[in-house]
């Protein structure tokens, strides 16, 4: 088993790499707790960062206070996110309790905010890792404004991101081999660290934030001010254990098969762990153990194993290293350069925002595509990449594709506003790609036509059916796709709205070429 020395602590299955202090400042020796800010990794096992500061307070003979801060103003989060994300953190303050003897209080505000103050009593304040922009600012914000030593583990990721590459990877082929070289080190069990000092600490009175009771999680979000123009679904339930039962139902019933028929989209043959991965309510470490020690076949291991490590970190390394990840800065010259000679190309069809969010376009695949994303917060993936061309073919100029793109994405998407996503959304435009036959639109990038997947898909038909149905249903009890219920409406959707309406033609108007 791996440990890491860092702080002078040594942890089963916690690496050195993972460890980094933010600050470099010191332990506050008489500071009355270590604080353990949870924000990433919403979870009691497989968890790095729970772990270490354990293993911290008994070696300072402190006890552990551990909080999360919430913010109800999250970009571009709705109901639909909330809600998933309170059923994760009831679940959680739960376990920690009952299991670990450890008391996780929940905050309303600012996490930064929350955290920077509860740390002017800490020795030393211990945090996950964050991936996106606004993640990073808040630990940034809080070693500037912290006394003492703020330390930072990656716990959510199976080779630590720096560690793969110190620099923008091109594509899942350059990445690769630097991943598997190393990963054997970093796929190991994290050991469950006991608590000495068990004593609760009062974290309420020590700073201004109101403490979120999350015994109802139903009345919990009723108080939050966040956007309600995108009911939660039925579909998915927050927390560890129901990842727990899909990653054990996906074993089960379907790893197998798994390169297969995943893409088959009535043989439901996915894992549906991204929302839970997105969340911090699973390890990818657990989920590849599990996956490996499981009687089923080598390639369904390996395909699965390759999305999972490969492509999903591939597009934290993408997010990591390009601030411009959800801007068409990011793309490749290549991608940038036919783009813009195909600026002008007239386009058959063009829709306004209103129309494809609705899902009212004149391709009934499309339109299933989208509205199983509306409904259920959850697309077929390689359906994903079809709803994204058309997007880029039917709208006027590459730039509100772009942009459309990440305001449905990040909006109906239960693990939207992930780096997942926004890779999802710059391949379409030819990130990590490389360049095809030239054709009208698209220039050099890869074009995906209606034909392909009628072709590809057996069930397709089917398939339309069946959210047809699911999408008459949510309408009958929500009303109207895109319409905006109680509550504020997120900066994204209003303002990407009013831009779609002078932007766009009427819907559904056919071009002569």
């Amino acid at each position: 088993m791996s440990k890491t020395q860092a702080g002078g602590v040594s942890v089963e299955g916690v690496q050195a790499e993972r460890v980094r202090s933010l600050n470099e400042k010191d332990c506050v020796a008489g500071g009355h707790y270590v604080l353990y800010w949870m924000q990433a990794s919403v979870r009691c096992d497989f968890n790095h960062a729970l772990e270490f500061a354990i293993a911290r307070a008994n070696a300072l003979n402190k006890p552990l206070a551990c909080c999360f801060g919430l913010t109800d103003g999250y970009p571009e989060a709705n109901e639909r996110h909330y809600a998933f994300m309170l059923q994760g953190l009831a679940e959680v303050q739960s376990d920690l309790l009952r299991l670990r003897h450890i008391n996780l209080d929940v905050f309303k505000g600012s996490p930064e905010a929350v955290v920077s103050e509860l740390s002017n009593d800490a020795c030393e304040v211990v945090t996950d890792m964050g991936y996106m922009r606004i993640q990073r600012s808040w630990r940034t914000r809080l070693a500037e404004r912290a006394l003492c030593n703020v330390w930072q583990i990656e716990s959510d990721i199976v080779v630590p991101v720096e560690t793969a590459s110190d620099k923008e990877e091109f594509a899942a082929r350059t990445i690769r081999g630097k991943i598997q070289s190393v990963a054997s080190k970093y796929l190991k069990p994290v050991e469950c660290v006991e608590l000495e000092d068990m004593s609760i600490v009062d974290l309420q009175s020590r700073t201004a934030a109101p403490k979120l009771d999350l015994s109802d999680v139903d009345a919990a979000l009723a108080g939050l001010d966040v956007d309600r123009s995108v009911p939660r679904v039925s579909s998915f339930i927050g927390g560890r254990s129901e990842a727990q039962r899909c990653l054990q139902q996906f074993i089960d019933t379907k790893l197998s098969k798994y390169g297969e028929g995943r893409d088959e989209p009535m043989d439901n043959s996915q894992s549906y762990l991204s929302a839970y991965l997105h969340f911090g309510q699973i390890s990818p470490v657990e989920i590849i153990l599990a996956v490996r020690a499981a009687k089923a076949s080598k390639t369904g291991k390996d395909n699965f194993i390759e999305q999972l490590m490969i492509r999903r970190e591939l597009a934290i390394n993408f997010c990591w290293y390009c601030p411009q990840y959800d801007s068409l800065e990011c793309l490749h010259d290549w991608a940038k350069t036919t783009l813009a000679a195909h600026r002008d190309d007239k386009r058959d069809y063009v829709y306004d925002l209103a129309r494809l969010e609705s899902g009212q376009t004149h391709d009934p695949y499309w339109n299933a595509i989208h509205l199983e994303m509306v409904v259920t917060g959850k697309m077929h993936g390689y359906f994903r990449m079809y709803w994204g061309k058309k997007v880029l073919e039917w709208t006027t100029d590459v730039d509100t594709a772009f942009k459309w793109l990440l305001y449905l994405n990040n909006k109906y998407e239960l693990d939207g506003r992930d780096a997942n996503g926004y890779t999802g959304v710059a391949w379409i435009f030819g990130k990590h790609d490389r360049a095809h036959a030239e054709r009208a639109v698209y220039g050099k990038v890869r074009y995906m036509s209606q034909d392909g997947i009628k072709r590809k898909f057996k069930t397709l038909p089917a398939y339309v059916k069946h959210i047809e149905k699911l999408a008459a249903d949510y309408k009958k009890t929500y009303g109207p796709i895109g319409a905006v219920k109680s509550g504020k409406a997120g900066p994204s959707a209003t303002t990407t709205a009013s831009s779609a309406s002078s932007a766009s033609e009427p819907p559904a108007k056919k071009k002569r070429k």
